[in-house]
């Protein structure tokens, strides 16, 4: 069913606007005006958005975050808990939502489940949107009736790693601005001041030190290649993005990072708690093992430990406990297995994997904030060396010419 956008005044004369779905233009406007709405203006609105299933990204329109399908979840499992039906619950959540693009996406959803599909099936047709871990707890949910508390869980989840990523963005913040900045002014000073100080020793026409002479260069060829620079970069950026897509590549990139210490631990604790805390999820609204180890592999975010994974589904499709397979692994720590190996044999392995995931969200903080920490002096450390090169080249010039001069 076409979907339409109205600018309308409403019975008090206030402007106001929103969505509505309709046969044609003409009952749409009966619609409106029904419920004593005067459309100024109406509109059909495309709401299949363009999606590449490759890659996950919406194209020709607004890419929709974490965040806003957070927010969503949770206002959604807030109304269904309180005993709406799923139908009117979306209706009743659609004003609310700012993003015209998400707006279009949830309409054509409940287009969808009016004419007699699944919520998870509906959901599904939007998977660059909608993760495969969303749709099929929705799905577990629908099955076992318990659709409200299955979208508090998935708002609980997306809401703690947006909080996550949030922490890590904050903690970034600073040292990127400190260097951006420094970058900035170093760029400054050669391309714009150097030069014009440099400019007095080359007419003099007496040889200069190494490093004045140096630097007189890498001011030349900054000055006059700094756009042939600029797109060096930027090309290595697209080519790197490009041959990582590539799995072969991928997975000697993720196996190498893995590798480099301190950043290969972190990134080691971040898949460790998206998979714990997934993966207890899962397992509380009704997923089997076998099928939530299918699920959770692709939230990992790299793809040796997506590998691992892979392989403990197999070994405990044959019988074998969880925790004894990850044990033989060299992917997943030490503490996380014994906290797994504790919850099988107590029964209560998905109370132990939150607490796992809530253990390494507190591990990845402080590593975070260690990093962040050292980060701000080494950055500063680099400025204050590069600029003593900058000084000693042009003082040394000026110490030979004084001493000439005595």
């Amino acid at each position: 069913m076409p979907v339409y956008e109205y600018k309308a005044l409403n019975k008090r004369g206030k402007q106001i606007s929103g969505m509505l779905d309709a046969g044609d233009i003409k009952i749409a406007k009966n619609k409106l005006r029904a419920s004593q709405i005067f459309p100024v203006s109406l509109k059909e609105v495309n709401t299949e958005p363009n999606i590449n299933t490759k890659t996950g990204f919406t194209l020709f329109s607004p890419r929709i975050n974490a965040s806003e399908t957070a927010v969503m979840t949770r206002q959604l499992a807030t109304l269904i808990s309180a005993g709406f039906p799923l139908i009117t619950a979306l209706n009743t959540m659609l004003p609310q939502i700012k993003k015209q693009s998400f707006k279009r996406v949830i309409s054509k959803i409940k287009d969808s489940i009016e004419e007699g599909a699944g919520f998870a099936d509906a959901l599904a047709r939007y998977s660059g949107i909608f993760s495969g871990i969303y749709i099929n707890m929705v799905r577990a949910g629908e099955a076992s009736g318990t659709l409200g508390i299955v979208l508090e869980r998935l708002a609980d989840i997306s809401e703690k790693q947006n909080k996550m990523r949030r922490k890590i963005q904050a903690a970034l913040a600073y040292p990127i601005l400190m260097a951006l900045i420094g970058t900035g002014v170093l760029f400054f000073l050669l391309t714009v001041i150097v030069p014009n100080i440099t400019a007095i020793f080359e007419e003099m026409n007496q040889s200069l030190p190494f490093t004045t002479q140096a630097l007189i260069d890498i001011s030349n060829i900054l000055r006059q290649w700094w756009w042939l620079l600029a797109g060096l970069i930027v090309s290595i950026a697209v080519v790197s993005q490009t041959l990582l897509k590539r799995p072969a590549i991928r997975l000697a990139a993720d196996r190498v990072i893995l590798r480099v210490p301190v950043v290969g631990s972190l990134k080691q604790k971040i898949a460790v708690a998206r998979f714990s805390r997934t993966l207890g999820s899962l397992l509380e609204n009704g997923v089997t093992l076998l099928d939530a180890l299918k699920i959770v592999r692709k939230v990992a975010g790299n793809m040796v430990i997506e590998a691992a994974i892979h392989q403990a589904g197999i070994e405990v499709e044959k019988g074998r406990e969880l925790g004894e397979v990850l044990g033989k692994s060299d992917y997943f720590p030490y503490l996380a297995v014994q906290m797994i190996k504790v919850g099988e044999q107590t029964g209560r392995l998905e109370d132990m994997l939150k607490k796992t995931a809530r253990v390494y969200d507190e591990e990845i903080e402080t590593t975070v904030v260690g990093l962040t920490s050292l980060l701000e002096p080494v950055i500063i450390l680099i400025m204050a060396v590069v600029v003593g090169f900058i000084v000693l080249s042009i003082c040394l010039p000026i110490f030979e010419m004084n001493q000439l001069v005595s």
